[in-house]
């Protein structure tokens, strides 16, 4: 587990206390769902609704930390607590599915290692 996109640490103590078969599957519903998370946070912000936007960046930082992606989580507090960005503003968004691409790949990584 040297891949620094996810915490070592955090992601050994989820194993401990729920399972690796359940973490598995924790997994699969993050990876799945993830798009969605994505898709309405992107809605929210097309539409300039302050609260979905914030809800649909607590859901990705909430996600985040569970797995130990901490630097994804961090990015997705910024935008949860920074405000609706203006409507042409979507770099902050870029960042964070960038940085999601990573994450789900060392996820998969780490859900495939047996």
């Amino acid at each position: 587990m040297a891949d620094p996109t996810i915490d070592a640490a955090t992601f050994a103590e989820l194993q401990a206390t729920a399972g690796a078969d359940f973490v598995r599957e924790l997994i699969d519903t993050f990876l799945d769902e993830a798009p969605g998370m994505f898709g309405e946070l992107r809605a929210a912000h097309a539409a300039q609704n302050a609260e979905r936007f914030r809800r649909a960046a607590h859901s990705l930082k909430s996600n985040g930390k569970t797995f130990g992606a901490l630097d994804f989580a961090q990015a997705a507090r910024a935008l949860e607590l920074g405000g609706l960005p203006g409507v042409n503003d979507v770099a902050g968004i870029d960042a964070l599915h960038a940085q999601f691409e990573r994450v789900a790949a060392a996820l998969k990584a780490l859900r495939d290692e047996r």
